[in-house]
């Protein structure tokens, strides 16, 4: 699952690509991806239209038939792998594992990037690109498309499933 702040923007467009990827990688029917936000500020909302313009302009889906929902407790006790686009992301996510039994991994979505590889947690944050315009959320794509191949790489060896597969 990957969570961002009001899982309209960063968070659905992770999952997108994800899900593409995964797809790709012939590992799609072994890993579900979703995502949810930190926030209950855009329940039900769909993913920005600016986020869906950039994912099209890239050839991925546009999120049709999403609808932003919190994060949740339950979420947290049956994922195996939480992906947080910020620190305050990663904190919230942390508190909610703290409260029931649960082995999930909570990573930076940003540390399978090759080229952030090695850096402090408080540097990997993928910046809200709701401020913004549209070159930010092309900044915004780039770091998930970084980052998506080494969340690929880690779920296949979490699967024991060989690479070529």
């Amino acid at each position: 699952m990957t969570v961002c702040t009001g899982n309209i923007c960063r968070s659905p467009m992770a999952e997108i690509v994800l899900r593409d990827r995964f797809d790709a990688a012939g590992l799609g029917a072994f890993v579900v991806v979703d995502s949810s936000g930190v926030s209950d500020e855009e329940h039900g909302n769909p993913v920005d239209r600016r986020a869906r313009a950039v994912l099209a302009e890239h050839g991925y889906s546009t999120g049709d038939g999403h609808r932003a929902r919190q994060v949740t407790t339950s979420d947290v006790g049956s994922r195996d792998l939480l992906l947080a686009m910020t620190t305050r992301h990663a904190r919230g996510l942390r508190d909610l594992a703290g409260r029931v039994p649960s082995d999930v991994t909570i990573r930076m979505y940003r540390s399978f990037d090759p080229v952030a590889h090695g850096l402090p947690e408080d540097q990997l944050d993928i910046a809200d690109p709701w401020y913004g315009g549209p070159h930010d959320f092309e900044v915004c794509l780039a770091e998930i498309e970084a980052a998506a191949d080494g969340v690929v790489d880690f779920v296949r060896t979490q699967l024991g499933v060989p690479t070529g597969r």
